[in-house]
């Protein structure tokens, strides 16, 4: 019987990873489902196969700028830039996906697509920083240690005051 109740337990936890089940939520973290959810080797972000084409394209372009430096205004002014930051960031793997047509800023982030955390991509955004999270790794240039550029992360962190928003189907 014990063993039942866990087995209801662990899959009503995993099912709420799963949809992105944020009700009073106040950390995002990192939750590996396999199938679902990218590692990463090297500082990029390596996805499991099978993800919807956006979600791959999106992880590419995360890919293709992580490691670069912190520049602020970075990717603003074009999507191709020498530094990006953190809305930058976010532009950049949207625009790789196909998901935008100009780069844009953490407060016009905040409206972006669809209220709530996504099945594979959710922006967060508040004002003064935006992040966004691809296939279950974060592309953040803060909280890994400030202004270090875009990279992927597996840490956790605060999202009370950010705004979850996600492009439709995804």
């Amino acid at each position: 019987m014990f063993f039942g109740f866990l087995r209801v337990f662990a899959t009503g936890w995993l099912l709420m990873g799963l949809l992105g089940c944020s009700a009073g939520k106040s950390r995002w973290e990192y939750r590996y489902v396999p199938g679902k959810t990218a590692v990463i080797i090297g500082g990029r972000a390596v996805p499991p196969a099978g993800l919807p084409r956006q979600v791959m394209q999106a992880l590419a372009a995360g890919n293709e700028i992580a490691g670069m430096p912190y520049k602020y205004g970075g990717g603003h002014r074009s999507f191709f830039d020498s530094g990006y930051d953190c809305s930058g960031t976010v532009s950049y793997a949207l625009h790789g996906a196909g998901l935008i047509r100009s780069p844009g800023t953490s407060d016009s982030l905040r409206s972006f697509g669809r209220k709530g955390e996504g099945k594979y991509i959710t922006v967060y955004s508040k004002k003064g920083h935006a992040f966004i999270v691809i296939a279950g790794l974060r592309l953040d240039t803060g909280y890994n240690g400030e202004n270090e550029g875009p990279k992927w992360s597996t840490r956790s962190r605060p999202i009370q005051g950010y705004v979850a928003r996600h492009p439709p189907g995804l």
